[in-house]
């Protein structure tokens, strides 16, 4: 029997979903670049090599595409540090995993989004999704302090004052990184958190 040279609907949905991500991609690249409220369609356009409106196949405004690239850089974050807590180890081992991988996040283009635009040229329930999906790194963030106070394999301090500390040193990186840089991201996460972990006084 001879292979059908038609698509299935599995597939054609597939195939819009890659586009669909294409756009927003390179939407979030533009805003990075240039900022949210000085891109247009236009200049989305122009990068993928389309007309303004097959753009508007995949979405309807500009503002729903920067909520959803917002969305998929704070879920990537999100998802990312469930992978690591509870799967053994130290909460302070755990803390430097999570950390190892947001630096990785908010230096691709939708983490680094998240970081350069956020979800202030959002309105209404747009932006109070993401401020509930902030919040929710956040506690995970001041849950693994509290437990590694707790456990001793970190020192006791105040959860709220050192994971907004941490999150938001570790956030201003999507700011001054660029990938032509002297330092990668590896060196540049490795070396971040281990200023913000263990300080700038002389050890022994």
């Amino acid at each position: 029997m001879s292979e059908s040279p038609w698509k299935t609907p599995t597939d054609r949905r597939n195939e819009r979903e890659e586009k669909r991500i294409a756009v927003l991609r390179t939407a979030a690249q533009a805003f990075n670049e240039m900022g949210y409220y000085a891109t247009s369609l236009d200049d989305i356009a122009r990068r993928l090599n389309v007309t303004k409106p097959t753009i508007y196949y995949y979405v309807k405004n500009k503002e729903e595409i920067l909520f959803e690239c917002v969305r998929i850089g704070l879920e990537l974050l999100d998802s990312a540090s469930n992978e690591v807590i509870g799967h053994g180890g130290s909460a302070y081992d755990e803390l430097v995993a999570v950390m190892t991988t947001y630096v990785g996040i908010v230096t691709a283009d939708f983490g680094m989004c998240v970081i350069r635009v956020g979800e202030e040229p959002l309105t209404g329930e747009s932006r109070r999704t993401m401020r509930a999906l902030k919040r929710r790194i956040d506690l995970k963030f001041r849950t693994l302090i509290e437990r590694g106070v707790a456990e001793g394999s970190i020192a006791p301090c105040d959860p709220k004052i050192a994971a907004f500390t941490l999150s938001g040193a570790l956030s201003w990186i999507a700011r001054w990184y660029r990938p032509d840089g002297d330092l990668d991201v590896e060196a540049i996460a490795r070396q971040s958190i281990g200023l913000l972990l263990d300080g700038l006084r002389p050890r022994a």
